[in-house]
């Protein structure tokens, strides 16, 4: 940024530096249920609450891992659980997967999550902004935190895309549609057709 500087008309440069959030300044929002509060390496994304058929489908997504879950006696899954992954890096994925031996490792005292589960799913909301934070930002920052499997789900297309861990990276696996049935490395045995999710 380049400043004008009072006397000889002599110009200056300065450097501006951005705002880097942590987890302490959400205290600030405590109370407001209408929106959902998530920092991504400092940045803040304020989004409004889930509607009614992100909801749902989230929970059908869940419900199908929990029927798999308790079938398989292999973890748990939940919905909308806050991940602390450090001072400047806090998330609410819509859900996640862990196995019961990665979970002794994430939990806090809290019973908060304090590293990467196994797999994260993120529903699209609609909007250019939010498709971008869970395409870009979030694809990054559960890529670089150790996250196995990465489903990104857009419930206008009916469809999901799967990222998988290859060489360090979450990569672009597969698009599937509602015929399509999902499998996974990471779930032992888990079959799904892509229509439940919706």
């Amino acid at each position: 940024m380049i400043e004008a500087m009072s006397g000889e008309g002599s110009m200056q440069s300065t450097t501006s530096n951005p705002i880097r959030w942590t987890i302490a300044d959400l205290v600030i929002f405590e109370g407001d249920r209408a929106k959902r509060y998530e920092i991504i390496d400092g940045e803040l994304f304020v989004t409004r609450a889930p509607d009614w058929k992100h909801q749902a489908v989230c929970i059908n997504i869940g419900t199908v891992l929990k029927l798999w879950s308790d079938q398989s006696g292999l973890g748990q899954v939940a919905i909308n659980p806050g991940i602390v992954f450090s001072e400047s890096d806090n998330v609410i994925p819509d859900v996640v997967w862990a196995s019961h031996e990665r979970l002794e490792q994430l939990l806090d005292e809290a019973g908060h999550l304090t590293a990467a589960p196994e797999l994260v799913v993120e529903v699209l909301s609609p909007g250019t902004a939010n498709e971008r934070r869970d395409q870009e930002a979030k694809l990054k920052l559960y890529s670089v935190r150790g996250v196995l499997e990465y489903w990104i789900v857009n419930f206008q297309e009916q469809a999901v895309e799967v990222y998988r861990r290859e060489n360090a990276a979450l990569k672009l696996a597969a698009t599937l549609y509602p015929q399509d049935e999902l499998t996974s490395p990471v779930l032992p045995g888990f079959s799904c057709l892509i229509h439940k999710f919706f």
